[in-house]
């Protein structure tokens, strides 16, 4: 095979670049190809130019911003000293998982595409934009895409892609045996044997609840809650910043598990809890996770590493296909696993948020037969939760606070969907202890006596408490130049904070401007509010330069308030709808328009 080889990087915020980048690592070893899969940080990147094949998997963040392991990879490749014909050995693909709902959509793969060909690689196939808002998420271009970059790359290797189709058993990642321990040593999930002064991932800052409050009165529908932890004086933010947070399952989300697992088992093959495992990696390319490396407590991974409520992957139908002894099961787990599919597994999992157990539980000649090193494969790992920063470090000094919504909703399905992380905190009691960090928010704010038009309907309020405390803490708050526009249904039962907002506004340090959608007949919105304002957006726009920064929900909201500041402009600047639509742009390109949204 002419001594090549595949090198696989990623950059990964939450997770999923990681799944694809080892799904093509899969691949790879599946079609006898030789391949190895890391983060872009963790590859020496001056390594590169001995690269003859790379393919890229790369997450967008925020406004634009390149995952957190993937930073100082782009920061060297950005240096102006590099030869433009630095990569003129190498081709190369790019992947790009995004959101259509930020304005820079997959921006981090279009610029690392236009970067790698301006040091003079070569592009092997255009690049793909997967998108996290599709019906069938990123399945919908990541699966084709990847379809043409084996067609291509087999034939410039002669590879047997035949075998990406066959009927054989994917082989797993790690080695996973039982072992007989009767002490176990309390596993770290957050160990990290190169521990430095900052919190990350690996090493959390063990967070103290100091209290959980409603800030929704009972009879609403939604319940809503100001978490405030203890802040240690190590832990440093600013206002725009995300606190990170890992939960856990629930004591019925465990046990539901292993009754899953074990109903059809013989005694001799049940999987306990208290069953202690040790994993070991099978190919040094795919390493075991800092988390697992130590024996461990099947009961313990149930807990803190396995989500229990993700909805199950493509892969895992797949999987779950050659395990079944039903030829009613393999049918219906090949037509999931299977491009042709996607719809019929869209309206079975997708749509409904059917999670993994109640998978497991539908396929039960499947699951009776899931080994513990399948086990590792089928589930998939708790990835941590981001939470826009709701507190001031000046105001709020020894506090770090986060508004959270409890995520509860209906489906076709009978038993209600909860959220992992959201319902884990809302039954927090006050003294527990939660692992998190801080990350950089995609928010810039600029410098104080700048005006801020703010934007924050429901919990997309949380960032503006932070920076609006702390502008009054250090004296440079004023109804001048710091203007809020806040929705919620009723004033009297989603207003969050509302006695802080009235404080601020009687201090002179605030303009606020609510819209209470259900409490009058015509359904009120805040871009309704910014229209009826625009008078007094238009001039801190035109006169003063005004920053616009908008927070909440990536549904409709967006676009909607967006259109809503196009009209203000083709109302009171006198413009017409390109010019509006030109100077909404150019203030999106110098970071004067920014946008946080969350689903």
């Amino acid at each position: 095979m002419d001594g090549k080889k595949i090198l696989i990087l990623y950059g990964s915020q939450t997770g999923t670049a990681q799944d694809v980048a080892e799904r093509i690592w899969r691949e790879a070893k599946r079609v006898n190809f030789p391949a190895s899969v890391k983060s872009m940080d963790d590859y020496p990147v001056e390594d590169l130019i001995k690269e003859s094949l790379v393919v890229f998997v790369c997450a967008t963040t925020g406004q634009g911003e390149e995952p957190d392991n993937m930073k100082k990879f782009w920061r060297f490749l950005l240096r102006k000293c590099l030869p433009s014909n630095s990569l003129h050995n190498m081709s190369h693909a790019v992947l790009g998982l995004g959101d259509s709902s930020y304005v820079k959509f997959n921006f981090v793969a279009k610029r690392l595409a236009r970067r790698l060909s301006n040091l003079g690689g070569t592009p092997l196939l255009d690049t793909g934009l997967a998108d996290d808002q599709h019906d069938l998420g990123i399945d919908a271009v990541v699966d084709p895409w990847l379809k043409k970059f084996w067609m291509t790359v087999g034939t410039l290797h002669n590879l047997p892609i035949d075998k990406l189709e066959s009927e054989c058993m994917p082989s797993t990642r790690w080695n996973v045996e039982k072992i007989q321990q009767k002490y176990l040593p309390p596993n770290n999930f957050f160990n990290d044997n190169n521990k430095s002064d900052k919190y990350t991932q690996r090493n959390p800052c063990m967070l103290k609840l100091k209290s959980n409050e409603r800030t929704t009165c009972k009879n609403h529908f939604q319940d809503v809650r100001l978490l405030k932890f203890e802040k240690p004086n190590d832990l440093i933010y600013q206002p725009g910043d995300v606190l990170m947070l890992t939960p856990e399952n629930s004591s019925k989300k465990v046990k539901k598990l292993f009754e899953i697992l074990n109903e059809n088992r013989s005694a001799d093959q049940c999987l306990m809890s208290t069953d202690v495992v040790k994993l070991t990696a099978k190919d040094s390319d795919m390493p075991v996770p800092e988390s697992l490396k130590t024996p461990i407590q099947l009961i313990e991974c149930a807990k803190k590493y396995w989500d229990l409520n993700a909805v199950p992957r493509r892969y895992t139908f797949n999987l779950l296909s050659y395990l079944t002894t039903s030829e009613l099961e393999q049918e219906k787990l090949k037509e999931y696993s299977q491009a042709e599919g996607q719809e019929e597994l869209y309206n079975y999992c997708n749509r409904p948020k059917r999670n993994i157990l109640e998978v497991l539980a539908d396929f039960p000649h499947a699951t009776k037969n899931i080994t513990l090193e399948f086990l590792f494969e089928i589930l998939q790992p708790i990835r941590p939760r981001a939470f826009s920063i709701a507190s001031s470090p000046a105001f709020h000094k020894n506090s770090i606070d986060i508004l959270l919504a409890v995520v509860q909703y209906k489906t076709k399905l009978v038993e209600k969907r909860f959220g992992l992380c959201s319902n884990y905190l809302a039954d927090l009691p006050e003294n527990s202890v939660v692992p998190g960090w801080i990350k950089k928010g995609s928010f810039k704010f600029p410098p104080p006596e700048t005006p801020v038009i703010m934007v924050g309907p429901g919990t997309g309020v949380a960032p503006f408490r932070s920076y609006i405390n702390e502008l009054a803490a250090i004296g440079k708050a004023s109804n001048k130049f710091l203007m809020l526009f806040f929705g919620c249904r009723h004033q009297n039962s989603d207003f969050h904070c509302r006695e802080e907002w009235d404080r601020l506004r009687d201090e002179n340090l605030l303009h606020m401007y609510c819209a209470f959608s259900r409490d009058q007949p015509d359904k009120v919105y805040v871009q309704h509010v910014i229209e009826e304002q625009g008078e007094s957006v238009w001039k801190l726009l035109r006169t003063q330069k005004a920053h616009i920064f908008i927070a909440g929900s990536s549904k409709n909201m967006p676009q909607s308030v967006r259109e809503s500041f196009v009209k203000v402009l083709q109302t009171h600047g006198q413009m017409n709808e390109q010019e509006a639509e030109k100077f909404i742009v150019s203030m999106e390109k110098c970071g004067q328009y920014q946008t946080e949204t969350w689903a």
